[in-house]
């Protein structure tokens, strides 16, 4: 069996609020490469839900937040018709995202 690696290093200031972040992927050429928000779910089967760690650097500006979380909702809809081949329940997803980026203010 082959393994790889995905890594987050998180520099933080003394109230433990992330600074810098830096990502690595060996599979991907990625090395140390700089980001200001990270989401990661992961399943917990023996609980049946979600668990999560959602950070962002105190220097990530909103109206990035805001683009970051409306593509996470577009890439949601693509994901869960991937793995359900459920295309009306992903339909709705992608129509929650577009929703979103209206009320965010990201599209008119």
């Amino acid at each position: 069996m082959r393994k790889t690696q995905i890594t987050i290093d998180v520099e933080l200031d003394e109230n433990h609020i992330p600074e810098k972040m830096t990502w690595n992927a060996q599979d991907g050429g990625v090395e140390k490469e700089e980001t200001k928000a990270v989401m990661i779910s992961v399943w917990d089967e023996k609980a049946s839900e979600a668990l999560r760690i959602d950070l962002w650097t105190k220097e990530m500006p909103v109206d990035q937040m805001k683009m970051f979380m409306h593509q996470i909702l577009v890439s949601m809809g693509s994901t869960y018709q991937r793995a359900t081949g459920e295309d009306d329940v992903a339909a709705w997803i992608e129509e929650i995202a577009e929703e979103f980026a209206i009320k965010s203010a990201i599209k008119m």
